[in-house]
């Protein structure tokens, strides 16, 4: 199974499970996903802490189905179910989290993450473009100069680096992340699931821009992406021609 979930008392461990993609999300993991931070909600779990199997969180979108819409539709319910979960959710970050392993660990609320970890936006490599929340979360997290770097330049943050920009709260494994998981577990849930909901309602609340969703729109339809996904197949650099 792409994603699996087991339950350590009040805590819900969940686990990205697709290690021959490096735990890369196509649709299918991606509704999965979704799925089991909704069902630990329904459980009565206090914490839930999502993780990668075999040495990674999660490389990405699994780029040989993201060019259909139903993956966006799949990957923008994700990011709003971690978020709106009426519960602390954890990123327990090891090795890489990109694109979409870095949407899903700002979609939660607090990331551990090692220090050899490493998050990044590649969308321009590729010639792809992240949503307007995305972007909005990840200034937010890790500074408006760090989102640059990671949107406009492509880089890479390390764990560490993550920690000391306040984009993780903590350095650590998966251990560290269940044994804060289960300090939480303790706290006064009610208390909890208000603090996070006021902590999102603080986040800006504009529609989304219009500008900003025909670039999204034109990103996904252009020839460039078509360049970028036909590089990355035939593992060359791509030629972009922005159009």
């Amino acid at each position: 199974m792409a994603i699996t979930a087991e339950r350590r008392g009040a805590v819900a461990v969940i686990t990205i499970d697709r290690q021959e993609r490096r735990n890369a999300l196509d649709v299918e993991a991606a509704t999965a996903l979704a799925d089991e931070v909704g069902r630990a909600v329904d459980d009565g779990c206090r914490v839930a802490v999502i993780t990668g199997a075999g040495g990674h969180f999660c490389a990405g979108a699994d780029l040989t189905g993201v060019e259909d819409a139903s993956f966006l539709t799949a990957l923008r319910r994700l990011l709003r179910g971690v978020r709106d979960a009426p519960l602390p959710v954890i990123a327990a970050v090891e090795g890489a989290a990109l694109g979409a392993g870095t949407q899903v660990a700002i979609a939660c609320d607090l990331r551990v993450a090692a220090p050899d970890a490493t998050f990044g936006i590649p969308a321009a490599k590729l010639g792809l473009m992240v949503d307007q929340w995305t972007v909005a979360r990840l200034a937010a997290l890790a500074g408006t100069g760090p989102a640059s770097a990671m949107l406009l330049a492509a880089e890479v943050v390390s764990g560490a680096d993550a920690v000391r920009l306040g984009l993780a709260q903590r350095s650590g494994r998966l251990d560290d992340a269940l044994a804060w998981a289960d300090d939480i577990a303790a706290l006064a849930p009610l208390t909890i699931a208000g603090h996070k909901l006021a902590l999102n309602r603080n986040e800006p609340q504009s529609p989304e821009d219009p500008d900003v969703a025909a670039a999204f729109g034109a990103a996904w339809s252009s020839a460039d992406l078509a360049e970028g996904m036909a590089a990355f197949r035939e593992r060359r650099p791509p030629q972009f021609e922005g159009r």
